[in-house]
């Protein structure tokens, strides 16, 4: 019986280099294409943030050569008074500003989210003021409040009222920033929450309905529970907003009067581009940056909490029911 003839290999080297080859232009080519916008990122954000870091431990004017203080700029900032003002400003501000934006938002968003008739425009007109930029804002309300032929003024003198200093007055000023952000920015609030009304589940509704809930306890104990991860969404989004007010300072009060509505933004402003301190401006913002960056751990924290809290209840109804 003749021998079984050795079956021929083909060797697959060939094979797995020519894949490697064309896994390699692959990336090549990739990252070609994203290249630009890496380098673009990278220049506009990651280098600024490293660059402004470094010139809060120096003594610098942008103009001429800088000298490195260390931690200077930040004592510094601890005894300055403006500085205190504006921490103080900016701080007033965000608790007004955050829980009556919510509020407002919230109490829209479950008027608009019945079946009524042109309920359609009326959420546009609730919108629309959101997307008008902060600096046409300004603008038109520095008119509307002018002291002397402001249409404000104008109407309360018809009715018989006093007129108001508004954005001149030191004890009214920042208060009607308040206002004037609160005609804007509850609009995002509302669409957020409309959008979030959408989603709870109409069983849950229909289940406490048929327990004989009223509509104060299906708003308090299934509405606003599954609303929960949006509201703590929006009091982060909120808060940062208001921690970073500016161009609407800058508009209508610049800082004034007698520094009343001097934020931490325009106070960092001021200081690198008014006073050409720059060095201790960055110091100013990395303040601010820390601050929100404990915010934002604050509010993962409770977000995580209430999730297991939720995830502990959602165990205990299935636990109950399986008994």
């Amino acid at each position: 019986m003749p021998p079984t003839p050795t079956p021929l290999t083909v060797s697959r080297a060939p094979e797995h280099h020519s894949l490697r080859r064309a896994r390699r232009r692959e990336s090549m080519t990739a990252w070609a294409w994203i290249s630009p916008a890496v380098l673009i990122v990278l220049g506009l954000s990651v280098v600024p943030v490293v660059w402004s870091l470094l010139l809060s431990f120096q003594a610098n004017d942008l103009v001429t050569p800088s000298r490195w203080v260390g931690l200077d700029n930040y004592r510094a900032l601890a005894a300055d008074p403006h500085f205190s003002q504006a921490v103080r400003n900016t701080l007033l501000y965000t608790v007004l500003y955050v829980p009556l934006s919510l509020a407002g938002g919230l109490a829209l968003a479950l008027a608009l989210n019945r079946r009524i008739r042109l309920v359609g425009l009326y959420r546009t007109l609730v919108f629309v003021p959101f997307v008008v930029s902060a600096t046409a804002q300004g603008v038109l309300f520095s008119f509307i409040l002018d002291p002397e032929f402001g249409a404000a003024n104008s109407l309360l003198s018809r009715l018989g009222l006093s007129t108001q200093g508004f954005l001149t007055d030191p004890g009214q000023a920042l208060l009607v920033l308040v206002a004037i952000t609160l005609w804007s920015g509850t609009g995002f609030c509302v669409v957020v929450y409309l959008a979030a009304l959408q989603d709870v589940p109409e069983s849950l509704i229909e289940a406490a309905r048929l327990d004989g809930a009223g509509r104060r306890h299906l708003l308090r104990h299934v509405t606003l529970p599954t609303l929960t991860p949006v509201t703590v969404f929006l009091v982060l989004w909120q808060t940062i907003q208001s921690l970073q007010v500016f161009d609407l300072v800058y508009v209508t009060t610049k800082g004034g009067p007698l520094g009343s509505t001097t934020v931490i933004v325009y106070f960092i402003w001021e200081q690198a581009f008014k006073s050409f301190t720059a060095g201790y401006g960055a110091a100013a913002a990395y303040v601010l940056a820390v601050a929100l960056g404990l915010i934002g751990v604050v509010m993962r924290v409770v977000r995580a909490r209430a999730d297991r809290r939720d995830s502990r209840r959602a165990a205990l109804r299935t636990e109950g029911a399986a008994r």
